[in-house]
């Protein structure tokens, strides 16, 4: 994957800015300047991709104010999928979008993502360097679970592993129940919110395994993600 023209190159360009604002930043924040600067990049990022989570929240509401006649259609032709099938589609046609919209975006966010996500964790060998500086005295490249240095990285990692779970508590509580359970109540055949809700919850468990780069990119790209869902929820006309 990280060898994939377009993503390399996004890589490489991704890596150079992160070495540059490494650099702006050491005279002001010293030992902190190579953590600040993978937060940095990654707020800068996530401003770029502002406009799809436009795209998302707009769909969002679009399905949610859909929910009350799709349930009455789910009532009227639940046992006909056919017929269910294309009332369905008849009004996502009417109102002007589908239930893949909010889908959409979030797919083309991957390559940038994925590329993001590939310098902090030293993929295809691009600038592998950086992840030797250190933040809170704990190299970038380290892991909670790097043998004998074990024991040193762990407060370092405890602290972002739980500012993590928290935002990961808060997405759940806050943009991923409300979406399920209205299109459960859509879609009276649809599972309950279960077991799939707590999907948010897999970032504590990577930020575990992958270099402490890695972890203060989740950290920090899930907080931006939730705070950024809340105001474009606020700010957009229903």
């Amino acid at each position: 994957m990280y060898s994939f023209g377009p993503i390399a190159a996004a890589m490489t360009l991704l890596s150079t800015t992160l070495a540059t604002l490494t650099s702006l930043l050491t005279p002001l924040t010293a030992g902190l300047a190579a953590g600040l600067a993978v937060v940095a990049l990654t707020v800068a990022v996530r401003l770029l991709l502002v406009p799809l989570g436009v795209m998302q929240v707009r769909a969002e509401k679009a399905r949610a104010r859909l929910a009350p006649r799709l349930a009455e259609i789910n009532a009227e032709h639940g046992k006909n999928p056919e017929k269910l099938v294309a009332e369905q589609r008849r009004v996502y046609t009417e109102a002007g979008t589908s239930p893949l919209a909010g889908c959409l975006p979030s797919l083309a966010q991957m390559p940038v993502v994925v590329a993001l996500y590939g310098v902090f964790i030293g993929a295809g060998g691009v600038d592998e360097p950086m992840l030797g500086h250190t933040f809170g005295g704990v190299e970038l490249g380290a892991t909670m679970l790097a043998g004998a240095d074990g024991l040193s990285v762990a407060p370092v990692f405890a602290v972002v592993i739980a500012l993590i779970a928290l935002v990961a508590w808060a997405s759940r509580r806050y943009l991923m129940l409300p979406v399920m359970r209205a299109n459960a109540a859509a879609n009276p055949n649809q599972p309950q919110p279960g077991f799939l809700s707590y999907m948010q919850f897999t970032t504590v468990v990577v930020a575990a395994l992958v270099p402490l780069a890695a972890g203060l990119y989740l950290l920090t790209s899930g907080a931006w993600a939730l705070g950024e869902r809340l105001l474009l929820r606020r700010v957009i006309p229903d």
